[in-house]
């Protein structure tokens, strides 16, 4: 089958890591990972809650600065028009569904933060943080692919950064919005990676904690 993208030039040039990795880890949180609430019980964001770990274990090691941020909005409401009940009614301040996911937060995050809406960057100071410490490739993991993710990716690419979006550490409810959303902002935005090549660039980098 022909590649009409492919043939007007998308994703012809690849974006390349840069000289210093960061990591953004986008609403690991219970509300998400622990099947105690609605929105959980996703094998897909299992299964990247998993190798996310996995990889920041060894950003840890390696001096790689790690942000990760949860989902929520105050009691009295959202200051957004989310159309997801269960954002609405269960990701309030206060509740348990906004604490990062213990897998993720054992050994420690260098900034943690608290997001409104879709993107990882809107109305936060995370692009000051990357950028304080010398950041200037991101990788984004975390979920939902098709929602927050890929609003992260794209904000993430508008500040400038060289932006890589790690496939096996994001996850979706469903598998096809995953595979549409690497698709369609690996033509556009970032380059598509596992956590093998993460790791493989991080333990190449000489700069160690």
């Amino acid at each position: 089958m022909t590649d009409l993208y492919a043939e007007k030039g998308y994703g012809a040039v690849p974006v390349g890591f840069g000289a210093r990795l960061g990591i953004l880890v986008v609403d690991f949180q219970k509300g998400f990972t622990d099947t105690r609430f609605r929105m959980a019980g996703s094998p897909l964001i299992e299964a990247a809650v998993a190798r996310t770990a996995d990889l920041l274990k060894v950003a840890r090691t390696r001096g790689v600065p790690i942000a990760a941020c949860a989902v929520g909005h105050p009691k009295d409401g959202s200051p957004h028009y989310w159309k997801s009940a269960a954002v609405l009614e269960d990701l309030v301040l206060g509740s348990e569904t906004l604490d990062l996911d213990p897998r993720i937060a054992e050994g420690g995050i260098d900034f943690v933060f608290l997001k409104t809406g879709a993107s990882a960057f809107f109305g936060t100071t995370v692009a000051g943080f990357f950028t304080r410490r010398g950041v200037d490739t991101v990788c984004v993991t975390g979920c939902v692919t098709s929602g927050c993710v890929r609003a992260s990716v794209v904000d993430s690419f508008q500040h400038g950064f060289r932006t890589m979006l790690v496939d096996d550490c994001c996850g979706d409810q469903e598998p096809q919005p995953h595979t549409d959303t690497l698709r369609d902002v690996g033509r556009r935005y970032a380059d598509i990676v596992t956590s093998s090549d993460v790791i493989q660039r991080m333990m190449a980098n000489t700069e160690v904690a």
